[in-house]
């Protein structure tokens, strides 16, 4: 928890102040009771009604300044609890835009969601509490009992009985608590995790009648979060029977032992209320106990979570490399012996790879499904590490290479086309913040999306749903390729991005493509794509097995033949 609450530097002003006004707080309730009891002893029972005047007056300005003081409280226990989770979560957010893939893959994206919003809000909670409320708790009771002490310490000693006990079983809950709340928040994971691919998945749920099929797993996945919360909240339950039972003992003996003192002429009617007042008051701050030890450990167990994430040193992007260099207008990429395989896995996807590609060459990687194609492009940009080999951009390792330099050579269009809630215009100019609707405009005309955007009613400014889910995957597609476009990157990589075009578009695409003199890496399934490529990577089972033009593939491998002849065959 220290890494987790040291955000809260920044704003140690703001919660000291608060910190001190819930001591104001503090300070007028225990000092009601022993006015409560000179108006009693020296007022009521004297007959003295200037004393009763005196002390009411006194008794309602501190209430009055409690109020005040109450009020600013909430106010810098707010801002301080508010500007930590804004800070937290920033810096949770930060961290994992820091991940590589690796590390990235370890946590799934529903436990990374719960962790930025569940697990900061049950911190941001406790920490809010804890400068409003929660530490007047024990400042109470150890107040209370000190101040009992003060007006008679033999019928105070009563209120020491249970301490010795609830300490312990206090401590006891907590531990439980932290363990109980751990398992409900890994609860809460599971169905954030089945909720998402539900919601994601809704047109294959609807097309596969499976409506009823996820409405059970989701059903299964709430009920065991609900088995697990009630076990917990059942739990710390029993914190305030307790609490109360040892409590109600403590203040009996004292109703008792203090009628025998009054009676006996020992103590007088204002003390022995006094210290009921206290008793009250310290029997009050203890069922407040099982409030604060359920918001604690829930704040713990999350705390551990979020701390988890942030002292990950290893398996983050180095962005400064071995040495600067600055981005280049050339284009050369080679790999030489590399092998490459997934961390926590035993089969190596890549074996011994090796080619190059020469500036403005388009290169063509084909292969069967799980022959590496992608994981082989993945590598270029560094989005993961070699096992063995080297991969050069430029005729430099791409580990010497700053992350952002490297990156910024290179247009990068995955497999999955992904568009973000926005206009069309802010998803193409995703790709280079400052462009402008010029800019725009060209990139997607070499895309060969420029027409179909003109003829949307709101041109540029037509808004994407969720995923590009009003656009149809060519225009995805395109759209995609746009992005990549407008950074005018030296190296293009395209990873079976023209799959959804048809062969009229993806010509003119290749055309408009060809006069950007890039280098091209393009994942392709289609023959007549890569027939016009300069040359072509020939991939099964992770190895090389053919690397040529198209003729010296059909003159020298079987593989590529029988690819040529099948697509044919279909045509």
């Amino acid at each position: 928890m220290k890494t987790v609450f040291s955000y809260i530097k920044p704003y140690k002003w703001p919660a000291m102040i608060a910190l001190m006004l819930m001591l104001i707080e503090l300070f007028v309730e225990l000092v009601q009771p022993l006015i409560i009891a000179k108006i009693i002893n020296d007022g009521i029972l004297q007959g003295n009604t200037g004393v009763i005047g005196q002390w009411g007056i006194i008794m309602f300005g501190l209430a009055g300044v409690a109020l005040v003081s109450g009020i600013t409280n909430s106010y810098f226990s707010a801002h301080t609890a508010q500007s930590f989770s804004y800070d937290l979560r920033n810096a949770l957010f930060r961290k994992i835009q820091s991940f590589t893939m690796a590390t990235y893959l370890k946590f799934p994206t529903s436990s990374l969601i719960t962790r930025l919003t569940s697990d900061i809000t049950q911190v941001q909670s406790v920490l809010f509490m804890s400068l409003r409320i929660m530490l007047r708790a024990p400042l109470s009771v150890i107040g209370g009992i000190t101040m009992a002490f003060f007006v008679n310490a033999k019928m105070a000693m009563f209120l020491l009985i249970g301490a010795p006990f609830l300490l312990i079983f206090l401590v006891v809950m907590v531990k439980k608590g932290v363990t109980y709340f751990s398992v409900v928040q890994f609860r809460l994971d599971r169905v954030n995790r089945v909720l998402q691919e539900s919601l994601q998945g809704i047109r294959l749920v609807k097309a596969y009648m499976r409506g009823q099929y996820e409405a059970t797993r989701f059903s299964k996945v709430a009920s065991n979060l609900q088995i697990d919360t009630v076990k917990a909240l059942r739990t710390m339950e029993l914190i305030m029977p307790v609490l109360t039972l040892i409590m109600n003992f403590s203040l009996l003996a004292v109703l008792w032992f203090g009628s025998v003192e009054v009676r006996s002429g020992e103590a007088q009617v204002g003390d022995l209320v006094a210290i009921v007042n206290y008793t009250m008051r310290v029997t009050g701050a203890f069922s407040m106990f099982a409030f604060i030890i359920i918001a604690f450990a829930r704040a713990k167990a999350s705390a551990e979570r979020m701390e988890e994430i942030l002292l990950i040193e290893e398996g983050t992007e180095e962005k400064a490399g071995v040495q600067e260099f600055e981005a280049s207008k050339r284009g050369t990429v080679s790999f030489r012996n590399v092998t490459f395989r997934y961390p926590n896995t035993n089969a190596d996807v890549l074996s011994n790879v090796s080619f190059s590609v020469s500036q403005g060459e388009k290169l063509a990687i084909m292969g069967a499904t799980g022959a590496g194609k992608s994981t082989l492009l993945n590598l270029i940009p560094r989005f993961y590490d070699v096992t063995g080999g080297e991969v050069y951009v430029n005729g430099r390792n791409v580990q010497a290479w700053d992350l952002d330099v490297l990156r910024e050579m290179i247009g990068f269009v995955p497999q999955q086309s992904m568009l973000f809630t926005g206009s069309i215009f802010n998803n193409v100019r995703w790709g280079k913040q400052e462009a402008e609707l010029e800019e725009v405009q060209v990139a997607a005309a070499q895309a060969q999306i420029h027409g179909a955007v003109e003829s949307f009613p709101d041109a540029y400014d037509t808004r994407v749903g969720q995923k590009g889910v009003n656009l149809s995957g060519g225009q995805k597609q395109r759209l995609s390729i746009a992005r990549a476009l407008i950074r005018k990157s030296t190296i293009l990589i395209l990873d079976d991005s023209t799959s959804a075009l048809d062969v009229k578009t993806e010509a003119a695409l290749w055309e408009a493509l060809a006069k950007e003199q890039a280098t091209m890496l393009v994942v392709t399934q289609k023959v007549r794509t890569a027939r016009d490529a300069d040359k072509i990577l020939l991939l099964d089972e992770g190895q090389v097995v053919g690397f040529g033009t198209h003729e010296q593939l059909l003159r020298t491998s079987t593989l590529y033949e029988k690819i040529v002849a099948s697509q044919q065959e279909v045509e």
